[in-house]
């Protein structure tokens, strides 16, 4: 089984421009719908009035109808007198006109003497208050010309213009062919209890199938095709044979030796493009089948995601006569250097928050296989080919995911990681009612103290132990906040330990086991209270840090820690017990330490900032704590203390 090898991956604006250019011209074909069903739907055609509109001369107005020529020469002075019946017919708003009278005098605008006179002040003026026939839409003219998207105001015009049924683009439909062996529907998941060994649930054809909903197509997903070369063929065939105006192929693009897409197509149909320069995504393949669009999407979410967005999507748009919709960008710093690779264009997803005067990006983990990444962020910068990243506090153009609106209610979050955290990103919405969104970047305590420094976050959460003193956080602020009025607010104690797995394989007892030769072991990275915590601890025990197998290999969080222990990758790391017990993996406890909130003096006023105090200081919030094991969350909310600038 050969590899395949990207001989000539394409721009990302050259692959686009391949592949569109073929399918330009082509639309879906027509369909006669009724009017009340097309909303959102795209006139294949003209659309003529049938009727005028009104179909009659009507009142605009409550009141009388007149003759306006019986009503000339009334004044304040001179008022006339008109006879009910004869010179005057009451009149409501929308009531057809009586033949012979031509004008409609406001009810305001009279006075009624008796049961059969009407006094009048001042003369009424032909049509006056009236509606005439084809006021608003004049039988046989232009209501919509092609290519125009059915709004729900234009559906009101459409019957009213009786009109009850309108040419329209048919939605496209798309063919989702899942491959893969390991691949298993989340329906048999369901049915036959805990996944096996090697297996993944099949999210990618969930995931594509919103989308195609979103781009006013249909989806059609057929059944999981296994990496067999025929059965691949075969399915490729059969959709291309049917009714189906796209055709995607998830995974079986990429380099590995069971990939087969690219190989299928050149021999059946026609290989467009394979390889694209954009990452994620560089495994897309863009080919056509029996005259018909195939996208070979890459397994990975973010990539699938990325190559519908960019290739799938204007596709489909423009085959309903769709304009591609307008992206809204937005000025951002960086809160840390972002690096990327020459050669290709990267979408880098990240958290977007204003702070004070600057708004903030915060990047978020960049794995092609991480959908938590596009779930949680705001926004997506994307970091030309021609570029080797950006910069830290550089100012660069962001694509919003999120209204703009949303960012004001955005609190940035930088420093260590805690699951309490999330808690709270939870908790603040249901205490507040309001849509408050939490930004976080686990970049280590130290490192939530020098965005504090540099004025990109709101706060940080930390858990420095001064190992001279065994006080938390307090010098660490002194020594790199100075000028700064600080504010220290405890958040959680929490047990600190080592992680390791389920009924202790190899017998692990404490610290001094991390230097043995059969022992793995996960670190956090430098700066992280953890680690220091650890340097603390291996320090007392006398025991050097080259010793420890593993100690170099980092992590940012304390659930990643425990991910890797569950997975095998390492036998034990330090992290917290709630981190443990998440996992149903067992702890060594070491030390109990204080977690706190870092916030800047002058941003205590923030109504942001209060909603996050008040609801750390809620019983609610301390029990959610509580109940996720290893914490105390007694004092939460509480002024630990207040930092001066010196």
């Amino acid at each position: 089984m050969k590899r395949n090898v990207y001989l000539a991956m394409k721009s990302l604006e050259d692959a686009k421009n391949i592949f569109s250019g073929l399918w330009q011209e082509k639309k879906t074909l027509p369909e006669q719908i009724p009017a009340e069903n097309a909303l959102g739907r795209v006139t294949a055609e003209p659309v003529y009035a049938g009727i005028s509109a009104p179909t009659y001369h009507s009142a605009a107005m409550d009141g009388i109808a007149v003759k306006a020529e019986a009503t000339y020469g009334a004044t304040d002075q001179t008022p006339k007198i008109l006879k009910t019946g004869e010179d005057a017919v009451w009149i409501n708003t929308g009531h057809a006109l009586p033949e012979g009278y031509n004008a409609v005098i406001m009810v305001e605008k009279i006075h009624e003497r008796d049961e059969s006179h009407i006094e009048i002040m001042s003369p009424a003026y032909p049509w006056q208050n009236i509606r005439k026939v084809g006021e608003d839409i004049i039988a046989t003219q232009l209501l919509f010309p092609h290519n125009h998207i059915i709004r729900p105001y234009d559906l009101g015009a459409l019957v009213a213009a009786g009109v009850f049924s309108v040419s329209v683009y048919k939605k496209p439909k798309v063919m989702i062919i899942p491959t893969g062996t390991e691949i298993i529907s989340h329906r048999d998941v369901a049915d036959f209890g805990q996944l096996k060994k090697n297996q993944i649930i099949d999210s990618n054809s969930i995931t594509l199938s919103g989308l195609v909903r979103e781009a006013h197509a249909e989806p059609h997903v057929l059944d999981i095709t296994p990496d067999d070369e025929s059965a691949i063929r075969n399915v490729l065939l059969q959709a291309s044979s049917s009714d189906a105006d796209l055709i995607l192929m998830i995974a079986g693009s990429s380099a590995g030796s069971r990939d087969y897409t690219s190989a299928i197509l050149s021999d059946i149909g026609d290989v467009l493009v394979h390889g694209v320069a954009m990452m994620p995504g560089k495994p897309t393949i863009l080919g056509a089948v029996n005259g018909k669009p195939v996208i070979g999407i890459p397994g990975y979410p973010v990539s699938a995601i990325l190559a519908f967005e960019q290739f799938a999507k204007p596709l489909l748009l423009s085959l309903q006569g769709m304009p591609a919709p307008k992206t809204h960008t937005i000025a951002v710093r960086a809160s840390r250097a972002i690096p990327s690779k020459l050669g290709s264009e990267e979408f880098v997803r990240v958290n977007i928050g204003r702070v004070v005067n600057l708004t903030v990006a915060t990047p978020l983990p960049r794995s092609a296989g991480s959908i938590t990444t596009l779930t949680r962020a705001e926004g997506i910068i994307r970091i030309p080919s021609f570029s080797e990243g950006i910069n830290q506090d550089e100012e660069i153009q962001a694509e919003l995911l999120v209204d703009e609106e949303e960012l004001k209610n955005t609190i940035v979050v930088i420093g260590s990681h805690d699951i309490t955290i999330d808690i709270l990103a939870d908790e603040i919405r249901n205490a507040t009612g309001r849509n408050i969104r939490i930004s976080s970047g686990n970049v280590g305590s130290l490192g939530g103290l020098m965005a504090i420094k540099k004025g990109i976050c709101h706060f940080a959460g930390s858990h420095l132990l001064d190992t001279q003193t065994g006080e938390y956080n307090i010098s660490y602020i002194k020594r790199y906040l100075k000028g700064i009025g600080i504010s220290l607010f405890h958040l959680v104690r929490r047990d600190q330990g080592l992680i390791i797995k389920k009924n202790n394989p190899k017998g692990i007892r404490g610290i001094t086991d991390l230097t043995r030769d059969d022992i793995s072991y996960v670190n956090r990275q430098a700066g992280s209270g953890t680690r220091i915590l650890l340097d603390y601890n291996l320090a007392r025990s006398g025991i050097k840090a080259g010793s420890v197998k593993g100690y170099d290999d980092e992590e940012f969080t304390h659930m990643s820690v425990a991910v890797d222990v569950l997975s095998g990758a390492a036998d034990c790391g330090m992290a917290i017990y709630a981190a443990a017990k998440a996992l149903d993996l067992d702890f060594i406890p070491m030390d109990t330490e204080q977690y706190d909130l870092v916030i800047p003096t002058d941003l205590l006023k923030d109504e942001n900032i209060q909603a996050v105090l008040s609801t750390i200081r809620s019983q609610k919030f301390r029990d959610r704590v509580t109940a996720l094991g290893g914490y105390d969350p007694s004092r939460s909310g509480e002024l630990a203390a207040e930092i001066t600038p010196g």
